[in-house]
């Protein structure tokens, strides 16, 4: 049974950063590639960040790209995103998502930036 556990989420101010976890199982891990979406209110659920199964290759959205950095370890089994120079345009619900899990979407984790 695959899943996508989400953590790390919280309240910040403007200019801080929070790192969010993915804790994976069910499926092998190293072979596939994973991603971190977000999902405003009122908005679609849109790509954020991406990373090989190797860990290798990664690659952002114009919207974060030099203040998110994606990761991988494939020992743990975990895809983290650390987001620095957060903004409140940054708040969103964050779920993390593999190509290996199909239409499987799990709870995600609120990231809420206000002053």
């Amino acid at each position: 049974q695959v899943q996508l556990e989400e953590s790390g989420g919280g309240l910040v101010q403007p200019g801080g950063s929070l790192r969010l976890s993915c804790a994976a199982s069910g499926f092998s891990f190293s072979s596939y590639g994973m991603m971190w979406y977000r999902q405003a209110p009122g908005k679609e659920r849109e790509l954020v960040a991406a990373i090989t199964g190797n860990g290798m290759k990664t690659s952002y959205a114009d919207f974060v790209k030099g203040r998110f950095t994606i990761s991988k370890d494939n020992v743990k089994n975990t895809c983290d995103l650390q987001m620095d120079r957060l903004t409140v345009e940054d708040t969103a619900v964050y779920y993390c998502k593999s190509p290996a899990v199909g239409l499987y979407w799990g709870q995600g984790t609120q990231v809420t930036v206000s002053s």
